[in-house]
């Protein structure tokens, strides 16, 4: 068997999962780097998979989830629409400033996330 392919987590597990993934954006506490990778790896889906999937670059993705990268407005959109959340400005809870950039998001109001992208 590919050592790469791992036992896909109870269902249980990855509503747990998910759970505290909107937990942590709720709150503020996920850099955008962090969010995304959360996100990809929630979709069970490689870079190259999870960013053909989105309509973005190996590349962009890979910026992106290093923190190298600066996405647009709509690059991030187009990954977080699958979870239902958009991506906004805010204010970091701690009030500083110019430290990493934080995703705080909602998710659309009477929308489920989808079990799969």
């Amino acid at each position: 068997m590919d050592k790469r392919i791992k036992a896909k987590p109870s269902t249980n597990a990855q509503m747990e999962r998910r759970d505290q993934f909107y937990v942590s954006i709720r709150k503020g506490e996920l850099s955008i780097a962090e969010a995304v990778v959360a996100m990809r790896k929630m979709s069970q889906l490689t870079q190259p998979e999870f960013a053909k999937h989105r309509g973005i670059s190996v590349q962009a993705l890979r910026q992106i989830e290093s923190g190298t990268g600066n996405p647009t407005v709509e690059t991030l959109n187009k990954i977080a629409s699958i979870f239902t959340v958009q991506v906004g400005f805010c204010i970091p809870p701690d009030g500083a400033v110019g430290s990493a950039p934080k995703v705080r998001a909602t998710s659309s109001p009477g929308r489920k996330p989808s079990a799969k992208p």
